[in-house]
């Protein structure tokens, strides 16, 4: 199993691409379950979403607390925010960022990989909502989830022209990430 804490601010969209993950690897055959930790919290406040991917049925049922994968939205909230917290020595860290990983000097045995979804996000959609470049990025950096049930979970989610943008950011993402 791999788990899978996003953070993020309210209004980026954390909790629902903790969902479209979860989907995508639903459709490739997998387990998989997804939840927000969040309570009152207005916009632009700090949010937590998590997700767990498995091929054998889950029965766990808490927040996450020592993730494989630590994705980060907003990279301001580093300032404010142990991200890495729990982050397993061999996992990996997902940086919206246009800094590189050497740049932000984290204090981590993980490995970091930063791209700038954000500029990606303005790009294809106009707005800086990043969530489904987050998961192109995702989907390129673990190999747990196909780009092509990421696409077919945006495309169920956001149809029409909206779901084709969101594609492009992913897919634009995915590409961007240099192995």
């Amino acid at each position: 199993m791999i788990e899978i804490r996003l953070h993020g601010r309210g209004g980026q969209g954390s909790v629902t691409a903790a969902e479209l993950l979860a989907v995508a690897a639903f459709d490739d055959g997998k387990e998989a379950q997804a939840f927000p930790a969040f309570g009152v919290e207005r916009r632009g406040a700090p949010v937590m979403a998590f997700c767990r991917i498995s091929d054998q049925p889950i029965r766990i049922r808490s927040q996450i607390y020592e993730p494989d994968y630590v994705i980060v939205q907003d990279p301001t909230l580093m300032e404010s925010v142990n991200v890495l917290a729990g982050l397993k020595p061999n996992g990996t860290v997902v940086i919206n960022s246009e800094r590189s990983a050497g740049e932000l000097k984290l204090d981590t045995a993980a490995r970091v990989v930063t791209f700038p979804a954000t500029q990606i996000a303005l790009e294809e959609l106009g707005r800086p909502i990043m969530n489904t470049a987050i998961l192109g990025a995702f989907s390129r950096i673990s190999g747990a989830i196909s780009l092509e049930a990421i696409e077919r979970s945006i495309r169920h989610r956001f149809p029409g022209e909206l779901g084709d943008r969101n594609i492009r950011a992913a897919r634009r993402a995915y590409e961007a990430i240099q192995e």
